[in-house]
């Protein structure tokens, strides 16, 4: 019992990280059809995080007792950052990308992300770089890697690949995404990247407001709160005259709204901050690939959209890529025994060290004085 135990709570963080991409990968799918319906992005990005909140708020209120600290004006700027971030962002960027293009290739986009966690990361010192190091070397050209398979899947389209079955369909459904023209691959191309940046700096803030306000629960209500509010200012102002596009049926754009909401926003921002206690926000994000596999195997049987095979190039080079990043960054983990210590780690215990050995330098001064009176 003890070694099964002990086995799920080593595989825990790989359960929840491909669980993530399970949820995005439906996620793909079911937002590229509301969106073909003419849901605007900005509402649905309202009620995802409306959605969200409500959904969380309770759990949070209840469980986050004993860990909720004192919220301060440094944590809620924090909050407020991280809320901007992704929820505005990022989502609005991602779907607007979407539009111009196709869920699979969205969701190939978003490979640069670990890549751009990791440079990040490096930036701000929660990642070492040993450039004699084979890992070090290892995780240094697989972002190099990463970057430029997104590069190919871009730019590259090549012919047209026939999956499942599937091609009876195309022609009917090449002006919905797959036959979008380099025009539109390259502007989707752009807002897809720029959102990668800024869900890579959500990702590294997440981790670091979790220091100093370690109730994941909480975290994730306040970011929706907040979300909320500022996604509807945003939505309020690009549709505006247009109230119509905030009326909500029982169809496909209502099942984007709940489903993104609870999967995507709700349980994503408490599972990444539950796993980036142990593992890193590099770790996190090294799992994206898995969600394209399953984007392009469900994009092409939903969707009908088209496979160019210069996608599945550049495709390939971004896993490999990823593959030597999680490489090196494993041999990280197994060197340091199992936890890694990052430097705010590292600040955090050397102080405390110093603290308890001046404390019993006090204690055994003053037993001397005691016994010499």
């Amino acid at each position: 019992m003890d070694c099964t135990q002990k086995w799920f709570e080593r595989m825990k963080p790989f359960i929840g990280v491909v669980f993530l991409q399970f949820g995005f990968a439906g996620m793909d799918i079911i937002t590229k059809a509301a969106l073909n319906q003419g849901m605007s992005n900005y509402v649905l990005v309202v009620y995802r995080h409306v959605v969200a909140f409500f959904v969380i708020a309770p759990f949070a209120i209840i469980l986050d007792k004993k860990v909720r600290v004192k919220m301060t004006f440094s944590i809620f700027m924090k909050i407020v950052a991280l809320s901007v971030l992704e929820p505005v962002i990022d989502q609005n960027l991602y779907f607007l990308g979407m539009k111009y293009t196709t869920a699979t290739f969205a969701a190939a986009m978003t490979n640069m992300l670990p890549a751009i966690t990791f440079v990040m990361a490096c930036i701000l010192r929660m990642e070492k770089i040993k450039l004699k190091s084979i890992r070090s070397q290892a995780k240094v050209v697989g972002t190099i890697a990463t970057v430029a398979g997104a590069m190919v899947m871009t730019l590259l389209k090549g012919p047209i690949l026939e999956f499942f079955g599937t091609h009876g369909s195309r022609n009917h459904n090449q002006h919905i995404g797959g036959g979008a023209n380099l025009q539109h691959a390259i502007k989707g191309s752009i807002m897809i990247t720029i959102g990668c940046f800024s869900w890579a700096g959500f990702m590294v803030l997440q981790s670091i407001t979790l220091e100093a306000y370690p109730a994941e629960l909480s975290l994730t209500a306040w970011i929706c709160l907040l979300g909320t509010v500022e996604g509807g200012i945003v939505a309020l102002i690009m549709e505006r005259g247009n109230p119509s596009i905030w009326s909500l049926h029982w169809d496909t754009k209502l099942l984007a709204a709940v489903y993104s909401g609870i999967v995507c926003s709700g349980l994503a921002y408490y599972i990444q901050g539950v796993v980036m206690k142990t593992r890193g926000p590099v770790f996190v994000t090294a799992f994206s690939p898995l969600c394209m596999v399953i984007v392009a195997i469900l994009g092409s049987l939903i969707l009908a959209e088209q496979m160019f095979l210069g996608r599945i190039i550049g495709a390939i080079i971004i896993i490999l890529g990823l593959y030597l990043v999680v490489w090196g960054k494993s041999k990280d983990y197994n060197s340091s025994s199992g936890k890694e210590l990052t430097p705010i780690t590292q600040e955090q215990i050397l102080p405390t060290m110093q603290i308890e050995e001046e404390g019993n330098a006090t204690k055994d001064n003053f037993a001397i004085i005691v016994r010499d009176e």
